[in-house]
């Protein structure tokens, strides 16, 4: 009936248990959901402004392809301007969501068979795609005693002949963790001795906590034309829905992306698009601000769940993810991430993600991307059904 590439998908975790939260809120139930990756401020208003703009001057057709030139010119300021990374616009393809651009490049690169390098916890969907791809993914486990990082070593030991790619994310999605400028170099030293590529998923990379020297993997000029960085306006402006992101590589790569662009979705929305213009070439404020109160936010949840028994974690420095552990709250009945997950959404009407989603059993991913209201809400909710369930 099904394809075998469709029976092999895995459902996303994140995507499964906010469908859960949002049904519950539809039948009236008071559910605090913090199982999404979505900031909850709504788009800055010049933004707004620039897609009324664009509907008014009838910027309401195909656009080419790959992106309208201002945007990819604005792309390659802004990159410059916060990374050091040097891009013509002709090396950006403009997508639907960075989600599109991950799999234009994977898509592009990997072959049948193919072996892709990928630090776990993942994203759901880095494995996913490669796996479409027909790619073979290799796991590279981390763990809290490397503060969920790779190190130089496993890399190397990991690289075979058949390694084609290493998708590497900073900040990470589920565990907030994010390499400073000299742990990426120290990666980089390894790199620069393989031939192989490197698709790097910086879409968090504007929102770094406590002053972190934060680097690039496209600004190392040793790999910089084997390196394909992709972005997006979804997290760092509010604009998840507005489906903005974009990649940038090698010319070569890039014109291979387009071709499979072009087959699927052609342009992303060309209102959209004049949005993201504005939120990149525009006015920052606004996002400094937001850094401003998930830092605050950040402060308030690692201290509520520091005082919680049996649950400690490592302080996240990037995204708007706590991973905290909870082997020590589970029960004989209680006894995965995925058994806590649905018991908090039931017992405490909160939706977090189940850590196995991302390759973690024995850990939560909570997103504190929400009012500081619902997050002490959500921390007293929390709390209590923990206590109940350590008393059952």
């Amino acid at each position: 009936m099904l394809s075998a590439r469709a029976a092999r998908l895995k459902e996303s975790a994140t995507i499964k248990v906010s469908g859960a939260a949002k049904r519950m809120i539809a039948e009236g139930v008071d559910v605090i959901n913090l199982s999404m990756g979505e900031p909850d401020y709504n788009t800055p208003e010049h933004i707004k402004q620039a897609a009324h703009a664009a509907i008014d001057a009838n910027h309401t057709h195909y656009t080419i392809n790959r992106g309208i030139p201002a945007l990819r010119e604005a792309v390659c300021r802004r990159l410059k301007a916060d990374f050091n990374v040097d891009y013509t616009a002709d090396q950006v393809i403009v997508s639907s969501g960075a989600k599109q651009s991950l799999f234009n490049i994977i898509m592009a690169l990997v072959d049948e068979g193919d072996e892709v390098l990928l630090p776990y916890p993942a994203w759901p969907t880095h494995p996913e795609a490669i796996g479409i791809a027909g790619g073979k993914v290799v796991p590279l486990y981390t763990d809290e005693k490397s503060h969920f990082k790779i190190t130089p070593r496993q890399l190397e030991e990991a690289i075979t002949p058949q390694s084609r790619m290493l998708l590497f994310s900073n900040p990470v999605n589920p565990t907030g963790m994010a390499y400073n400028d000299s742990e990426v170099a120290a990666l980089v030293d390894v790199l620069k001795k393989h031939h192989l590529y490197i698709l790097s998923d910086e879409i968090y990379a504007r929102l770094c906590y406590d002053g972190l020297a934060y680097r690039s993997m496209a600004s190392f000029p040793e790999i910089y034309d084997r390196v394909i960085l992709v972005q997006g306006v979804s997290k760092a402006y509010a604009m998840t829905g507005w489906r903005i992101g974009f990649s940038c590589g090698p010319a070569a790569i890039m014109k291979a992306a387009d071709k499979i662009q072009g087959h699927s979705t052609s342009n992303a929305s060309s209102i959209a698009q004049y949005a993201a213009l504005a939120a990149v070439d525009g006015p920052q404020d606004a996002l400094d601000d937001m850094l401003a109160t998930y830092a605050k936010r950040r402060t308030y949840i690692m201290q509520r769940f520091a005082a919680m028994p049996g649950v400690h974690y490592v302080e996240p420095q990037g995204a708007f993810y706590l991973f905290p552990n909870i082997n020590g709250v589970l029960t004989d009945t209680v006894d995965t991430s995925e058994k806590l997950a649905l018991y908090l959404l039931e017992e405490a009407h909160v939706a977090v993600v189940p850590g196995i989603g991302f390759g973690a059993e024995g850990f939560l991913r909570i997103s504190y991307a929400a009012s500081m209201e619902q997050l002490e809400e959500a921390c007293d909710r929390i709390e209590k059904a923990l206590n109940k369930l350590r008393k059952a």
